[in-house]
């Protein structure tokens, strides 16, 4: 097999790196993915537990039940990434992309369209589901591609920065989120709220998703899959999901692991905001104007890290990422329960805005580097699904259970996190520092002479049996 650097020379290659329409295409998408995760997540901590599960239900079990339903868009993120990352790697970055925005704004829609518990019964909670699985499996694909799409499309020495774009377009995503259940918990009565308020942030997912299929139509595919793919072989072909399995999963494990560290995530954005509105009894919109200081504060940090990332290196500053946050969720739980509004908010600008974006920043260009080109989109989307399958599948759920019946025990949610923290870190440690390699030195780095040979065979093979017809 003919080894070339991605973009020169490379069959059927007729276009070079566009960093810059990548970087957006890549933000725009994960801006929308994360507005219907997160808007999803916040409806869920302020009314979806009201509206689709039984009134007579404790406080700590509606609680419990609906962050259930925040947990299955998780769970069944590993099986979207059976399906999204081998499509990526052999369909294209860009095809994958396309899909899933249509897959995750029309679910998202849907979820404003569903009836209540008391107007269809069970049946109200059974689509709600429905509607989470399809986000689940979009969103298992989506990230993936966006960040191989980013990371391929760089300028070498900038991979850390370009791709945390996409990051970027995350904490915008679920800042909006956030922020667009202000005004109708402040000028909307209760009632008006829960008949019919509620409903449109999930139908204004559309105006996204317009606005992603706009500039994504016209995103190319980067120079190093298509070399990557033309030199696959044709007649009998090494499937990127055979390829992973066989060759990479170590590097999906080490990843699956890391991203545990998403728990901090799921504790700060999902669970905190029902114990502070449902345990502790404090205002809604004002504890949503925390996670949108930390997400304002994240868009900040997260450019910055990936900078300094691209000058230092992925591990350090993924490190600092996870040290912080699992020390700071003692005193951020401390202030909710306390009602202490000012450390509320300057404890959660320092959890989620500094420290969790420092590892939310650089993540993407670190773990993507752990795959060569030919497999990244599914080694990425495999090990990053698993990891947020139990981080954020779990967390709710756990966190709710350690936190009792009456959802008070607030140290016990914050001693989960710590943990999730000190296996993201311990994962992270056994990475290769890929700073200062070129995509092809990666692809090198991470092709062991097995893969290389048995990759030159099936080659051999198909080129033999073209030659015969």
């Amino acid at each position: 097999m003919t080894h070339l650097s991605p973009g020169a020379g490379a069959p059927g290659v007729t276009h070079g790196k566009t960093p810059r329409k990548a970087a957006l295409a890549s933000w725009i998408g994960s801006a929308l993915e994360y507005y219907d995760f997160a808007v999803y997540g916040t409806a869920a901590a302020l009314v979806l537990n009201h509206l689709f599960f039984p009134e007579d239900a404790s406080p700590g079990v509606a609680i419990l039940l609906s962050m259930g339903t925040v947990g299955v868009a998780y769970v069944v993120r590993p099986l979207g990434a059976l399906i999204m990352g081998p499509l990526g790697d052999r369909m294209g970055r860009k095809f994958v992309l396309m899909l899933t925005l249509f897959m995750m704004g029309g679910a998202t829609f849907l979820v404003g369209c569903l009836p209540t518990y008391d107007q269809a019964g069970l049946l109200a909670p059974a689509l709600l589901v429905l509607c989470r699985v399809i986000q689940g499996l979009s969103a298992s694909g989506e990230q993936s591609s966006a960040i191989s799409v980013s990371l391929e499309h760089a300028e070498e020495e900038r991979r850390a920065f370009t791709t945390s774009w996409t990051l970027q377009g995350t904490q915008f995503g679920t800042l909006l989120a956030t922020a667009v259940f202000i005004p109708f918990t402040l000028f909307l009565t209760e009632e008006q709220l829960f008949t019919w308020g509620w409903r449109i942030p999930f139908w204004l997912s559309a105006v996204v998703v317009v606005v992603a299929w706009i500039i994504r139509r016209r995103l190319e595919e980067p120079p190093a899959f298509e070399q990557a793919r033309a030199e696959l072989p044709g007649e009998k072909p090494a499937t990127p999901l055979a390829l992973m399995v066989k060759y990479h999963k170590a590097a999906v494990i080490r990843i699956a692991c890391a991203a545990m560290i998403n728990t901090v995530n799921v504790v700060f954005l999902v669970w905190s905001l029902s114990f502070a509105t449902s345990v502790v009894g404090l205002e809604r919109s004002t504890m949503l104007w925390v996670a949108v200081l930390a997400n304002a504060v994240a868009l900040v940090v997260i450019p910055l890290a990936a900078i300094l990332a691209d000058r230092v290196g992925r591990k350090p500053v993924f490190l600092a990422g996870v040290i912080g946050p699992a020390v700071m969720m003692y005193p951020y739980l401390s202030a909710i329960a306390a009602g202490n509004w000012v450390l509320i908010f300057l404890f959660g600008a320092i959890l989620s805005g500094c420290f969790y974006s420092l590892a939310n920043g650089i993540w993407p260009s670190f773990y993507a580097e752990m795959f060569p080109t030919r497999v990244r989109v599914t080694g990425l989307a495999m090990g990053t699904q698993i990891g947020f399958a139990i981080s954020g599948g779990l967390t709710p759920i756990v966190a709710s259970a350690v936190a009792g019946a009456e959802g008070t025990n607030w140290l016990a949610v914050a001693i989960v996190v710590s943990i999730a923290c000190l296996i993201s870190g311990g994962a992270a440690l056994t990475a290769k520092e890929t700073k200062d390699l070129t995509l092809a030195g990666i692809d090198e780095l991470h092709t062991t002479r097995t893969e290389a040979a048995e990759l030159a065979r099936l080659d051999r093979s198909a080129s033999s049996a073209g030659s015969s017809r």
